[in-house]
């Protein structure tokens, strides 16, 4: 069976770039997506499709079919007040590197990097941490089987499926089930026109979230560990 639209497809794969590796699926457990579905970045997909079971390859995913180009309008300040929980200013959050998911003003996840901290403002950069960057994938076809109709419905793991609403009491929780190349903590979103965010830094990991953000202005904190419960 080959790899074409609406198949599910299991895959293990290394992601290197720049000759260094920065993603590969655990031994025994191949990462899973339904082909052309948009699970996917879109140069992953095209590396793949047609490919049969058992199938070996390597290929490159130039930036416009990954994660873009850096944009340098997705870096800008927020106030450093934005990271404030009950009253305390969360100051493990504010080390330059750290990947802070984000809700605007639209309930959608973004992914944010702390860029430089100030003495009052935090720079956080919105771009892909991947974005501007060649991807080389070296990946094994596990399987391909059909997808049912309810996986396409509802995807593998309820990705399709529309997140809960967030009132602000709640868990703060990504909502981001999807896999882009394989990022087991990632989704393919292209969020817009963000006015406003809250940072909902969870238990969850974050480096492999994909999202072009807009021109966000400000934020409000919202961090909930679950642990810590």
């Amino acid at each position: 069976m080959k790899i074409e639209q609406n198949k599910v497809v299991a895959v293990g794969y290394v992601l290197t770039v720049d000759g260094n590796t920065v993603d590969q699926s655990r031994e025994g457990e191949p990462l899973e997506y339904i082909h052309g579905t948009h699970m996917m970045i879109p140069g992953f997909e095209a590396g793949l499709e047609g490919l049969e079971e058992g199938a070996k390859t390597e290929f490159d995913v130039a930036p416009a079919e990954g994660y873009g180009e850096y944009i340098d309008k997705h870096k800008f300040e927020i106030p450093k007040s934005s990271f404030v929980v009950d009253g305390v200013l969360r100051e493990e959050l504010l080390v330059p590197g750290t990947v802070v998911p984000m809700f605007n003003s639209e309930g959608h996840i973004i992914q944010g990097t702390v860029a430089e901290v100030g003495d009052e403002t935090v720079t956080m950069d919105f771009n892909h941490p991947l974005a501007g960057k060649t991807l080389h994938f070296a990946v094994e076809v596990v399987s391909v089987r059909d997808a049912t109709e309810k996986e396409l419905h509802e995807g593998l793991h309820g990705e399709f499926l529309p997140p809960p609403p967030h009132d602000g009491d709640d868990e703060c929780g990504c909502g981001c089930g999807h896999h882009h190349h394989g990022h087991e903590h990632g989704e393919h979103c292209h969020h817009h026109d963000g006015e406003e965010h809250e940072c909902c830094h969870g238990e969850h990991k974050h480096d492999g979230e994909c999202c072009h953000h807009g021109d966000h202005e400000e934020g409000h904190c919202c961090h909930k560990d679950k642990d810590a419960e």
